[in-house]
């Protein structure tokens, strides 16, 4: 291994919204935020750009539109055209314009919860209804409940489906099979689909994403793909991102809308960062993914050994690990809150992310694997007493 995934970094006193918001005898395995340093590669091409020293106004270089062409050939076994891309500030302010775009407050929004808190929040920000889909659970696994989806997609005061690919929390790889469902349901229905695919790059078990642009090419319906590299190499505090569409007018409609929001141009920096990502971070993104799944690994075993009556469920895709623990008889917040007083470890209640949550816990894994045996075993002690 060249790259040092073990490494404890002290990042209290850093202003870590993740370290710094809990009091020092806490261990936060909470937010989507990973203990590890970003790849030295993408370390190395900040530096250099910082020292530069001048940060003044910039253009969208070409080496941006080729590094994520090149990224998605090589690692989603798909091919972009540069006229299909839209540089944009991060994630969230692309759905919160997209949704401004295309939407009007008293419509509805499609969620299949479980899913990202803060889709819920952008939603009832701006005032559309939110229509969840319940993804089904059955046997430890996740499906998707299509009769349903037909049945909220046909309200005609139902206009996008907000799409989570692959799924956060519950760690699901969609397959080729599913996407082209869903493009084919909301094809039918006049139903808009935007897919988060932030997540896309970390699938584990030879697992491939299929980018939602990708299955929905046969269907006529509007569609806007996300993407970033922020998740995966582990720089969230320099957001940015892309929007992927084969029709160039959504993507004019969708740029107006940022600049109306003041957000429209990527920071320079990130733009290094996500370049440089593209460009030299295959081999740490690799072994992080190696080091992610024995972690997920290790936490499954002492589960089964320690803690029997928490069901793991399988980890296909994140590093965020969804739990089953409705054999205890509390709630989600219960137990978060016995987890957070009594072992001083910080997870996420399951109902952040929607009713059928309940009885569930997030924990994030993306940490050295010292921290996650304290993690864990802060979590033995205080469910066994």
């Amino acid at each position: 291994m060249n790259y040092n995934f073990d490494e404890i970094i002290e990042r209290r006193g850093t202003h870590s919204v993740k370290w710094d918001w809990a009091r020092e005898d806490i261990l936060p395995m909470w937010v989507a935020d990973m203990d590890f340093k970003t790849a030295p590669e993408v370390i190395e091409a900040i530096t250099e750009k910082v020292s530069h020293g001048i940060f003044g106004y910039g253009t969208i270089p070409k080496d941006f539109y080729q590094s994520v062409i090149h990224w998605w050939e090589t690692n989603h076994h798909f091919t972009i055209e540069k006229d299909w891309l839209l540089p944009a500030t991060g994630i969230l302010p692309s759905l919160s314009a997209i949704i401004r775009t295309f939407v009007k407050p008293d419509e509805n929004i499609i969620l299949q919860t479980p899913v990202y808190n803060h889709f819920f929040t952008i939603l009832e920000n701006y005032g559309c209804h939110v229509v969840c889909n319940d993804l089904k659970y059955e046997g430890g696994n996740y499906t998707i409940d299509f009769d349903d989806l037909e049945k909220k997609a046909s309200d005609p005061k139902t206009k996008l489906l907000l799409f989570c690919n692959p799924h956060n929390p519950v760690g699901k790889v969609w397959t080729r099979e599913d996407l082209e469902k869903i493009a084919e349901i909301c094809s039918r229905n006049n139903v808009m689909v935007v897919s988060d695919e932030i997540h896309s790059d970390l699938i584990f078990n030879n697992r491939q994403h299929i980018p939602f642009v990708s299955a929905a090419q046969n269907y006529e319906l509007l569609s806007v793909t996300c993407g970033s590299p922020c998740k995966t190499f582990n720089f969230s505090g320099l957001p940015i991102s892309y929007l992927i569409s084969r029709d160039k007018n959504i993507l004019e409609q969708i740029r107006k809308t940022l600049e109306l929001q003041e957000n429209s141009y990527p920071n320079p920096i990130a733009m290094t960062a996500l370049i440089s990502a593209y460009t030299k971070g295959y081999e740490w993104m690799g072994e992080l993914k190696d080091y992610l799944y024995q972690n997920f690994i290790f936490l499954r075993n002492f589960c089964g050994e320690h803690l029997p009556a928490i069901k793991v469920i399988p980890l296909e895709a994140t590093y965020l690990v969804w739990l089953d623990c409705r054999t205890f008889g509390k709630t989600s917040d219960e137990l978060s809150k016995i987890l957070l007083m009594e072992g001083k470890v910080w997870l996420n209640s399951g109902t952040m992310y929607g009713n059928n949550g309940e009885g569930f816990l997030r924990i994030n894994i993306g940490c050295p694997r010292q921290l996650l045996t304290e993690g864990l075993e802060r979590l033995k002690k205080a469910l066994k007493e």
